[in-house]
């Protein structure tokens, strides 16, 4: 079964150009034999001599870089490529703890237990104290929780964002500390 001619002007990928879509006058063609400069024309007969498609691969460079390959076969290749780079992504989540100016020690703990969890699992966290009415007055308050907070949690976490009052509201970023292998 002979493979079907793949010479329409059609464009899988919106990013790269094929075939009779390439307007430069002189391209870089790049091949297992090296790299040349050549007419746009004279590429164009090669590939179709070969049965292939002419892709560009760098439209930025001075002149274009160009390849004879099967086109199906790259975009098929490139999503392989993405799929296996997506599955090895870990995703970071953001918890948030919320504390009181007011909170006592055993409350701290157990919230200090909650953020071990998550920051375990390589999620960041973010703790957050909120400021009522006249406690706006007194906020040094907040920053000595926070400190108390985080001395809790021990060698488990390394702060990212410092404490910083935004409103009514104190926050810190906590995120888990890279272990050395």
């Amino acid at each position: 079964m002979k493979k079907q001619n793949t010479w329409r002007c059609f464009n899988i990928s919106k990013n790269v150009l094929m075939n009779e879509e390439i307007r430069e006058r002189e391209i870089r063609l790049v091949g297992e034999e090296g790299s040349d400069i050549v007419k746009t024309v004279d590429a164009l007969r090669l590939a179709r001599e070969k049965d292939l498609d002419l892709v560009m691969i760098s439209p930025n460079s001075t002149p274009p870089v160009c390849r004879i390959m099967d086109y199906n076969k790259f975009i098929y290749e490139q999503s392989k490529k993405q799929k296996e780079a997506k599955k090895n992504q870990k995703v970071v989540d953001l918890k948030e703890i919320r504390l009181s100016p007011v909170i006592e020690d055993h409350d701290i703990e157990v919230k200090a237990n909650n953020a071990r969890r998550f920051l375990q699992n390589e999620d960041k966290v973010k703790v957050t104290i909120r400021f009522r009415g006249r406690q706006m007055a007194n906020t040094s308050v907040g920053y000595t929780v926070l400190k108390n907070f985080v001395d809790k949690l021990g060698e488990l976490a390394v702060v990212e964002k410092p404490a910083k009052l935004e409103g009514n509201n104190m926050i810190m970023i906590l995120a888990p500390k890279k272990s050395e292998k």
